[in-house]
């Protein structure tokens, strides 16, 4: 399995090796003793599956202490920008973002610990979207910061006119208004 790391601490994102013939193909999506080395925990409390059209921006969304998640993310069908800020008050990365393209042929796993924003931009019709979390969702926990905030300048590669948000993703508050919890 390759492995890539950034300059922000925690996250990871896996390349698995993927075994594939006239048959399909088989790939470890998940192994406890192997992904611990890279600080990914063993025991997961639940998994979600979401399927959006193209244009679809789900984020940026966080989960409070103590409901905080770490999420095992990767995609099924179709290809996500996938985009993380750190959310650490002590972290010296704070405010900073990482994006990852992540593809139902690439088979990637990216790793989000606990403390970031996450947001992901389906790239494609019927793109459909796994992720292992280390908490249960708890509606009194959950947060987030508009993903076009302009202090974060992410690139999104589509302009808020062009993508599909939620009417709640759509009155998050800007980052500068934002009160970490982390």
């Amino acid at each position: 399995m390759q492995v890539q790391t950034f300059p922000i601490d925690g996250p990871v994102l896996l390349f698995p090796k993927v075994h594939g013939d006239d048959r399909g193909f088989f790939f470890e999506s998940f192994k406890a003793s192997l992904f611990q080395q890279y600080g990914i925990p063993k025991f997961f409390l639940q998994d979600n599956h979401s399927k959006s059209a193209k244009n679809v921006l789900r984020g940026l969304h966080f989960q409070a202490p103590p409901f905080d998640q770490g999420k095992l993310v990767r995609v099924i069908k179709g290809s996500v920008l996938d985009v993380i800020v750190d959310i650490r008050k002590n972290s010296k990365t704070y405010g900073q973002h990482i994006s990852v393209t992540l593809t139902e042929k690439g088979h990637e796993i990216f790793w989000v610990p606990s403390g970031f924003l996450h947001g992901f931009l389906t790239l494609e019709n019927d793109t459909e979207f796994l992720y292992k979390v280390t908490n249960e969702y708890a509606r009194e926990s959950e947060g987030g910061v508009l993903f076009n905030d302009p202090t974060l300048a992410i690139k999104w590669g589509v302009s808020g006119e062009d993508c599909i948000l939620s009417e709640k993703d759509k009155a998050l508050p800007l980052f500068h208004d934002f009160v970490s919890p982390f």
